[in-house]
């Protein structure tokens, strides 16, 4: 019992229950105590079991670049949010898909839709820790035209902009603020108030998660586990971003430093989704007529804005929740290359035997799926009722 149920039954009860009663306390009938107390275990009773409850869901911050409205960004966190066994303590955003301030409204307004402004947002880096647009302008005169760059060169619905402006929204924009915490803060003051419990769940650039490893070298060994959406090995692919480059992936490529600080730092444990596993699936038209049908926001949201792309980061948050739709696993030393040539923000990995042992540390990497149970399961997280805030709050 702790110190808030200690107080409730005190103040119901109005009288001391220990063994030594003060003559200067006032006299209560036996009766009139029995009451009390009855009602005091029955309101202690339902006081306890919304905590616990809660304690029982999966605690997890996502980490994301959401360009949105819709698309993998906003799937993957819609997956989590939809899920009944997860807790999910807050969302914090980096630059990477769009720039970090648009990203931010556009995960508000989701949150509005869907029900779930109890979710903090928290903005994080705008800007990556050494690389930068203009470096990326050189380096390609000498090594070749990369495809995709993110905010630096793509933008969903509107040109391409600067860092601090936000465009029109096709969703509307939202009434509710970001949180004036930064992230990289946020992340930390997470996992030292639940320690080891707390899954962190990357699906951008990693530049939050290596400004808090750098403030405090025990973030990730505090944290239950990091749930990678990264890196590229061998993709079996005509798509032109990977069929030249199959080791150069989005989100290590953008903030490589980063992506090494992190994959340096002592996690308990480290699951990796990487390109190879996502181009074998697709959000198709069929998928989205089938999440169509549901009436709930998370469903309606989805439909009206998904985009035919591959399923990037519901892989990641879905095998998360249910790993039982991962058939082939690998485990493997993994690394970002630092180096700026042309092999800057590539993917490398090693085996035992191989590796340089070099701060290098091994990883899970899914290597093939279940893609029916993956789908199912993806419908069924994204039609159901978005599920209301739990009692654990992250304020």
């Amino acid at each position: 019992m702790g110190p808030r149920s200690n107080r409730e039954l005190s103040t119901i009860l109005k009288c001391d229950i220990s063994p030594k009663i003060s003559p200067q306390k006032k006299a209560v009938s036996f009766a009139t105590f029995s009451r009390r107390l009855l009602l005091a275990l029955l309101i202690f009773a339902v006081v306890a079991s919304a905590p616990l409850a809660a304690q029982d869901k999966r605690k997890v911050i996502i980490d994301e670049d959401c360009d949105g409205p819709g698309g993998t960004c906003a799937q993957a966190v819609l997956a989590l949010i939809q899920s009944p066994e997860t807790d999910v303590l807050g969302i914090t955003i980096v630059t990477g898909d769009a720039w970090r301030d648009e990203e931010v409204q556009h995960t508000l307004r989701l949150l509005e839709i869907i029900g779930r402004t109890d979710i903090p947002v928290v903005p994080g880096a705008a800007f990556p820790l050494l690389n930068s647009k203009e470096f990326i302008a050189r380096w390609e005169t000498l090594y070749g035209k990369l495809v995709y760059q993110g905010a630096w060169n793509y933008a969903k619905r509107h040109p391409v902009h600067g860092p601090s402006e936000i465009p029109p929204m096709p969703e509307g924009a939202p009434t509710t603020k970001a949180s004036t915490e930064d992230a990289a803060h946020f992340l930390l003051r997470l996992v030292h108030k639940y320690p080891h419990q707390v899954t962190i769940y990357e699906g951008g650039p990693l530049t939050n998660l290596a400004l808090a490893q750098s403030i405090d070298p025990e973030f990730a060994s505090l944290a239950r586990e990091l749930i990678l959406m990264g890196g590229s090995l061998n993709p079996q692919t005509d798509d032109p971003e990977f069929a030249l480059t199959p080791r150069h992936e989005f989100n290590l490529w953008m903030d490589p430093e980063a992506s090494r600080i992190v994959l340096h730092a002592p996690w308990p444990r480290t699951v990796v989704t990487t390109v190879d596993i996502s181009l074998k699936t697709k959000m198709d038209q069929d998928l989205i007529s089938q999440i169509g049908k549901s009436k709930y926001p998370a469903a309606q949201y989805t439909a009206k804005y998904a985009e035919g792309n591959y399923l990037w980061d519901e892989i990641a948050s879905v095998a998360w929740l249910d790993p039982s739709i991962i058939t082939k696993w690998k485990k493997l030393y993994f690394e970002v290359s630092i180096d700026h040539g042309a092999s800057y923000g590539d993917t490398m990995v090693w085996t035992e035997g191989t590796r340089p042992h070099m701060g290098e540390r091994m990883v899970e990497i899914q290597d093939d799926l279940d893609k029916a149970k993956f789908y199912k399961e993806f419908v069924d997280l994204l039609t159901r009722p978005t599920p209301p805030a739990t009692s654990l709050s992250s304020q």
